[in-house]
This record gives C-alpha cells, structure tokens and sequence, in this order.
C-alpha cells in the first residue's frame, strides 16, 4: 500500500480512498497526498476539507482519480 501511495503522491494525482477510522468505521475520501512516512502520510481530505494525517494500515484500497473532459463537437 506504501508504494501506491508514493506512487500518487510523486505524480501529484488526485486519488479516491476507502479508510477504515480507530473506531471502525468505513468512509470513502477524495485526497491529495501531500507526503508519505513510515507508517503514515499526510493530505488534504475532500470530505473534511482540511489537511489531515492517516495510517497507511487503515488504507483498505486507494486509486487514482481519472477524469476525462467531454469534447464539444
């Protein structure tokens, strides 16, 4: 999970997680990862709009978010 998230935040990708909270608790966020540490990495948090810290262990899954623009004809 670690590499994923190096990977996100070298390439400066906007990315859609699924984190369990301490108490359990499921809560799909949209992050900007701002840097990546042993056991936990900092971002800005979409859903809380503000810069917040997570446990790489709570990460259950990440990707990276693709939009793609419509094309008016």
């Amino acid at each position: 999970m670690r590499q994923a998230l190096l990977k996100i935040c070298q390439r400066h990708e906007l990315a859609e997680m699924i984190y369990m909270g301490a108490d359990g608790a499921l809560t799909k966020r949209r992050v900007r990862i701002l840097a990546v540490g042993i056991d936990s990495f900092t971002a800005y948090c979409h859903l809380r709009h503000e810069k917040r810290t997570f446990k790489i262990d709570r990460v259950l899954s990440i990707q990276r978010v693709v939009s793609r623009e419509r094309q008016a004809i």
